[in-house]
């Protein structure tokens, strides 16, 4: 897609510029971020009543001093529960949208159950069209890309991806899938605009053949050293960075 360079012109701060005090994918962390003129990356889910809220587990526990799942609750319910070690309330979208203000870029990560469930791709598309600032959305799961063609077309739209999906958690994803999503093999189906590619997994042929044979953006994540950082700026075009200031 042309028009895209306002994506990698800025480094892009990781659930928002936190730490010392500030929790990520917080108002607080977001602001930390634009203050800084960073682009803040943050993860969506959608609650039990169809609201879209910014957080990244799939449950409570880690952050907060409630527990089980984020999507079971409402709203309603979710703004009762305080982020552990700050006064913070999980954001809604629309909050982080109008805190954010079009100042700096927001990329924001849709969560995915793979299940083929498209509520929260909806949801977050009829949002967006209200907001004039710059925005892109990204999921790991190519299904939410092929959603985001329907619901807006015109939204810019990545894929997040690694090569070898060797952690536990994506075992149920079987080798075969796992080699597709590594080799980037739905882009005829999904056809995405950039590629988020982990930092650890670069150089790797698919993302460079993204980058430099199709002219993608090609963002990298997330960067928390001083080798990754080294990597990233030889083989991508700007980083998703957590831990330090660039």
């Amino acid at each position: 897609m042309a028009g895209l360079d306002w994506l990698t012109e800025h480094p892009v701060a990781h659930r928002g510029l936190h730490g010392n005090g500030l929790i990520e994918n917080t108002l607080g962390a977001a602001r930390a971020a634009v203050e800084a003129n960073y682009a803040n990356e943050v993860d969506l889910q959608l609650t039990a009543d169809n609201e879209v809220v910014v957080f990244h587990d799939d449950t409570l526990d880690r952050l907060t001093d409630a527990t089980g799942p984020l999507t079971a609750r409402t709203l309603t319910e979710l703004k009762q529960v305080a982020l552990r070690g700050s006064g913070e309330l999980i954001p809604t979208l629309q909050e982080l949208l109008d805190t954010v203000s079009g100042r700096t870029p927001l990329v924001l990560e849709l969560k995915s159950n793979w299940d083929g469930d498209d509520r929260l791709t909806a949801r977050t598309a009829e949002i967006l069209k209200g907001y004039e600032g710059p925005v892109v959305c990204m999921s790991f799961d190519p299904q939410v890309l092929v959603d985001l063609q329907k619901y807006a077309p015109g939204l810019p739209r990545g894929i997040v991806a690694e090569r070898y999906y060797d952690h536990a958690d994506w075992a149920p994803l079987g080798a075969s899938r796992k080699f597709r999503l590594g080799n980037l093999l739905h882009f005829n189906r999904t056809r995405p605009h950039f590629v988020a590619y982990y930092v650890r997994d670069l150089p790797a042929l698919a993302p460079l053949v993204a980058r430099y044979l199709l002219g993608m953006k090609l963002l990298t994540w997330t960067v928390r050293t001083d080798a990754e950082r080294s990597k990233a700026r030889r083989w991508a075009n700007q980083m998703i960075f957590e831990g330090f200031r660039p």
